[in-house]
């Protein structure tokens, strides 16, 4: 899918060729059955397409017939769907594959491969998905061995889901699914996490990893056609049906995947699937993401202001993970992750084996304080940055403040003032504003210079750390440190992150990590009263983090307008607030959510993980101008809320 809009150019089809007739003439693909994805244009028509071939001949072009359209994606944009089901055509082939293969045309559409000893069936990605599935009928016209080319991101707690449908796939039908799934950052939010697999009978019989910084992969398993068979023998419903499907063309193979004397050969067992718990996944999922972002954008490290609250302290233990990732591929041998690492140290005998140290190399934090600052969050900072490993700065932003406030002085000759000391709210949330956005110019100049000014070459992506409740609710100054070039948590609830600490604590033995999750979380903008913090974010909000997350999925998964979302909740909180109550936190969230969604347009590029994110880019589509008054769906809350 990461092509995107290049699929319109025909650069992008050439090239596919050009890759396609590299792989039919090499010699690793000889007496394989090699099943590529390419885009293909058929009769000026655009098409998604499996490709299969053996031994420089084309079998069959599949095309797509599903296509995924929804969410992060926008297949239709692109391509058309095959909708001419069981039918073939004849594709004439560009000369420079003609040259290749010798043949002039090849069949093009839906179909099947019959060899000497099975018959095989192409799905594609979106398809295993679909309610009408294509492994279902071509199953039942006899079709033995599935393969699946996908293009799944990754999402928390999502990766059961695509193993049940692969498993139930084989279950109801019998035969032999295999599924290969892209893995890593394909140059945008998503990340595509593997977990390729092979299936038979409803059981998984191997199972490839999740995350990893292996660009490949590879998976196999012996398994014994007859097991499909005789398991397909004694399902009655499944062979009346069979009886009556309609049957696919059949392109005939002269090619055995078996041969006459392998029946001493040992067959693979089923195994037990091993899924990451939510915690794991944010430990590996976003470090994978970050490792392919840095080694691709060939920067020399990330730069993070480190407040030594939960959201950036999350996402330094995640910059901490891909270290130890980055240290465990080398231990395993990967040359290329260690030829990355090198060039990003900018040491070619360089051999990262101790996280800590890898970390003070391509890992600068840097605590920013003002007179708002106390001096527990600067400790807590310090003392991450310590046992992570990270070249640490301290510094104080009170001087460029004062000096921006009093450009504004000499201009109006009006001094605001906080509101503690008799200011007004505007007054209060400008200079609140003021700090955070000097901030993100020193973050900036300082990701820019730092290694400059260390006699080091290169420079730092600034990483953000807004997390995807704080983004929903709009609780962020526009361009302030939530502005950065990549945020590895926008995509992750603080009722995630604060688990994710805690699993960080106990596998990573980061005991700093303790008085950052007991302390409750707070901006710092505002004085302190007697020297401890007297602003916190809940209170600032007018809600908690745990109602933000309900407001967001139901917003988004359940899409709940104001009315829909109330109508919900007057049964999902009827233990712990009335109806009114309700009615009064609903509308003061899609307030509050509607008068800062234009935040939304400039939000960094998130490592998506919830499927309640608000990113405006591609995923969650909705205006940034709204009627905040929200006057028709709140008169029709107030007319439920009286007749309760």
């Amino acid at each position: 899918y990461g092509c995107s809009d290049h699929y319109y150019e025909s650069d992008t089809l050439l090239h596919s060729f050009q890759v396609l007739e590299k792989l039919l003439e090499s010699p690793a693909t000889q007496d394989i059955i090699c099943d590529v994805g390419m885009p293909v244009l058929h009769r000026n028509v655009r098409y998604n397409c499996r490709v299969i071939f053996l031994n420089k001949k084309i079998l069959l072009i599949r095309p797509k017939i599903s296509l995924a359209n929804g969410g992060n994606y926008r297949e239709l944009r692109w391509f058309t769907p095959w909708n001419k089901a069981r039918h073939v055509e004849e594709y004439f082939l560009p000369r420079i594959i003609q040259e290749v293969t010798g043949q002039e045309t090849v069949p093009f559409g839906d179909a099947v491969l019959a060899t000497k000893d099975t018959c095989l069936g192409a799905e594609i990605c979106e398809e295993l998905w679909a309610p009408n599935s294509p492994h279902i009928e071509m199953g039942l016209d006899g079709v033995e061995i599935f393969t699946n080319s996908s293009g799944s991101h990754h999402v928390l707690r999502k990766a059961h889901a695509r193993v049940d449908l692969v498993n139930s796939a084989t279950a109801k039908n019998g035969g032999i699914y295999i599924l290969a799934n892209q893995k890593g950052c394909d140059g945008d939010r998503l990340y595509y996490d593997g977990c390729a697999m092979i299936s038979m009978n409803g059981e998984t019989v191997a199972q490839g990893s999740q995350f990893s910084l292996d660009d490949v992969e590879v998976l196999v398993a012996t398994l014994d056609l007859e097991d499909v068979r005789s398991y397909r023998a004694e399902i009655s419903s499944r062979n009346l049906a069979a009886s009556k499907v309609n049957p696919y063309p059949r392109v005939k193979v002269n090619f055995a995947l078996s041969c006459p004397d392998d029946v001493a050969v040992p067959t693979c067992m089923p195994i037990q699937w091993r899924h990451h718990s939510p915690e794991e996944e944010i430990s590996l999922g976003p470090a994978c993401w970050l490792w392919d972002y840095l080694r691709r954008s060939k920067q020399a490290g990330f730069l993070l202001p480190l407040s030594g609250g939960i959201d950036s302290s999350a996402t330094a233990c995640i910059v901490y993970s891909m270290c130890h990732q980055v240290c465990l591929a080398v231990k395993n041998g990967n040359a290329d992750v260690l030829a990355d690492a090198r060039r990003i140290v900018n040491d070619e005998t360089y051999i990262p084996e101790d996280p800590r140290e890898l970390c003070k190399r391509v890992f600068t934090t840097c605590y920013m304080a003002s007179e708002n600052s106390s001096q527990d969050t600067c400790n807590r900072a310090k003392l991450l940055a310590e046992q992570i490993g990270s070249y640490h700065i301290n510094l104080n932003i009170d001087a460029a403040v004062k000096a921006v406030v009093g450009i504004f002085s000499v201009v109006t000759g009006r001094t605001p003032r906080f509101s503690v000391y008799g200011g007004s709210s505007r007054e209060s949330l400008a200079l609140q504003n003021v700090q955070a956005r000097i901030r993100m110019v020193l973050a900036y100049l300082f990701a820019q210079l730092t290694l400059w000014a260390r006699g080091m070459p290169g420079g730092l992506l600034v990483l953000g750390s807004a997390n995807v409740d704080e983004s929903l609710r709009g609780y962020l100054t526009k361009y302030d440190c939530s502005s950065a070039d990549i945020n590895p948590i926008g995509g992750i609830s603080k009722t995630d992150l604060k688990n994710f600490i805690q699993y960080c604590i106990e596998n990573f033995q980061l005991t700093a990590l303790r008085s950052i999750m007991s302390a409750p979380p707070t901006a710092e903008l505002e004085p302190l009263v007697d020297g401890q913090v007297a602003q916190t974010d809940e209170a600032d909000m007018g809600m908690t983090y745990a109602e933000l997350s309900v407001y967001g999925k139901l917003r988004k998964i359940a899409k709940a307008g104001p009315y829909s979302m109330f109508c919900k909740l007057i049964n999902m909180w009827k233990e712990i607030c009335t109806p009114r109550e309700v009615a009064s936190k609903v509308k003061h969230f899609f307030r509050m959510y509607s008068v800062n969604r234009h935040k939304m347009t400039t939000l960094t590029p998130s490592y998506h993980a919830e499927n309640y994110s608000p990113d405006d880019n591609r995923f969650d589509l909705r205006p940034f101008l709204y009627n905040t008054s929200w006057s028709w769906q709140f008169r029709c809350i107030d007319e439920q809320v009286n007749a309760l």
